[in-house]
């Protein structure tokens, strides 16, 4: 919420008693997650295809309709739609998502196996993002409309009005096929342990989670450096410099530490759109994540595959979003 929407709403949040605080945040986030559990029930269904088609192949074309029928009542597709859904509710309460068509055995089962690869991507570019935006975008801020912050601007610039899967369709052309610098796909090259296995998933993942990291610190930039650029001008940043602090110290100590509430909200805001953009990067790069996982299941037309997927994504953006609300007040004082 900006802060120039009036010294009464201010007021009232920090009246606000902290059980309060907590119940509406709880209210507003289970209410989410209530809607996106109910579109991901619904969008797959929405798309066309027979899942029953897909899982039999071309002997749907020369089997009998009764075994069709009898596949399609076992897998609960010849119910109702509500009827579906309350089952579909049923099975996320108790913890049963279902049978994955395409992999034949237990959605949790394929989502753990696949989820871990994602995570490997996504919270370390980031981080990475975060660190590269604040150093850069504190310097060019500090340095304004110089030779440097236009370089480093315009180059963020550059990188953010690209496609994720396009910068990596080029990265991969690139450094993989022309320059054979690294792997054209994968996670690992197969039959190594220990230590070995660990420096080979490193080389497999410098590409992909230097573009995820690339994408993200641009955002970042843009934002860290406005805010520094706004904040060099309050009086108390003018009286760390007349008390004869170094430059650096004024930048880092006083300027950037208010910078990094704005931050912290882009970067939960954002989350979702980090995730969506890697998934795009590991079906590029052939990464066995979660983009991979949603790309076959959705060629499968894997219903309960697909509505758990997208039902994980959705509650590792409302978490982001949940640290957010809890980080902001510790890092801006006026709104406690």
């Amino acid at each position: 919420m900006p802060m120039a929407t009036g010294s009464s709403m201010v007021t009232a949040q920090r009246h606000e008693h902290p059980s309060a605080t907590v119940a509406s945040r709880a209210v507003r986030y289970l209410s989410a997650l209530f809607i996106i559990v109910t579109l991901n029930f619904l969008l797959p269904r929405l798309m066309p295809g027979d899942p029953v088609m897909n899982i039999v192949g071309e002997e749907a074309y020369y089997g009998s309709g009764e075994a069709l029928d009898a596949l399609r009542a076992d897998l609960g597709l010849d119910q109702p739609l509500h009827v579906q859904y309350g089952r579909y509710m049923a099975g996320l309460v108790t913890g049963d998502w279902g049978y994955s068509y395409l992999y034949l055995r237990p959605v949790s089962e394929s989502i753990a196996l696949h989820l871990r690869w994602t995570l490997a991507l996504v919270l370390p570019s980031v981080i990475l993002a975060a660190l590269l935006a604040a150093l850069l975008g504190s310097i060019a801020a500090w340095r304004r409309r110089s030779r440097t912050d236009i370089v480093l601007s315009g180059a963020h610039l550059l990188i953010y009005s690209m496609p994720h899967y396009w910068l990596a369709m080029l990265a991969l052309f690139i450094f993989s096929f022309r320059l054979g610098w690294f792997p054209l796909g994968r996670a690992t090259s197969g039959g190594a342990s220990a230590l070995p296995y660990l420096l080979d998933i490193g080389w497999h993942m410098v590409l992909p989670l230097l573009i995820i990291t690339a994408f993200k610190a641009a955002y970042d930039y843009l934002i860290v450096r406005n805010s520094v650029v706004s904040i060099l001008g309050e009086d108390y940043v003018l009286m760390a410099q007349a008390k004869g602090l170094s430059s650096m110290a004024v930048l880092f100590r006083h300027a950037l530490r208010n910078a990094l509430a704005p931050l912290v909200t882009v970067t939960a805001i954002q989350f979702g759109m980090v995730l969506s953009g890697a998934l795009l990067v590991e079906v590029v790069f052939s990464w066995p994540g979660m983009g991979t996982l949603i790309y076959d299941a959705i060629g499968a037309r894997d219903y309960p595959l697909l509505q758990s997927a997208f039902l994980i994504i959705a509650i590792c953006v409302l978490v982001a979003n949940f640290i957010a609300d809890a980080l902001y007040p510790q890092l801006d004082p006026r709104t406690r």
